[in-house]
């Protein structure tokens, strides 16, 4: 198990001690995150109007939606990821299928090779004995 780690950052102009089993740099970015999200409701006139508690409130809900957003995206990634996984497989059984094709297709035309060249051979023996024949 990892030690415990505790960093102090500063959220919304205060300063806090967080702890966790997370480096360092991830604690703080954790605390950027939010100073973003403060940064950007305080740039909104109806936001700053609002009482501390449904300032909260309305940050909470807009990092809940970003954590769910994120959530499906991840999962439409992997639903992605599973398709092309499968697509891949399929495309290494159709190789492979192609693959055992070839090489029986190159033993029939092996076979047949062979095959022509006997007959061939067979056809100037008879052509040998056919013109020793008319002599």
């Amino acid at each position: 198990m990892s030690t415990k780690t505790d960093t102090e950052v500063i959220i919304a102009g205060k300063v806090f001690t967080l702890s966790g089993y997370e480096s360092e740099e991830y604690l703080q970015k954790v605390a950027s995150y939010i100073n973003n999200k403060v940064a950007e409701y305080n740039k909104v006139d109806g936001f700053k109007r609002q009482p501390l508690d449904i300032q909260n409130v309305l940050l909470q809900l807009n990092i809940a939606d970003d954590y769910f957003k994120a959530r499906k995206q991840i999962s439409l990634k992997e639903e992605e990821l599973q398709k092309k996984e499968t697509e891949i497989y399929d495309l290494k059984h159709d190789l492979i299928a192609a693959q055992m094709k070839l090489e029986s297709t190159e033993k029939t035309v092996k076979t047949l090779q062979d095959e022509a060249n006997e007959k061939e051979k067979k056809i100037v023996r008879l052509e040998t004995e056919l013109g020793e024949l008319k002599k």
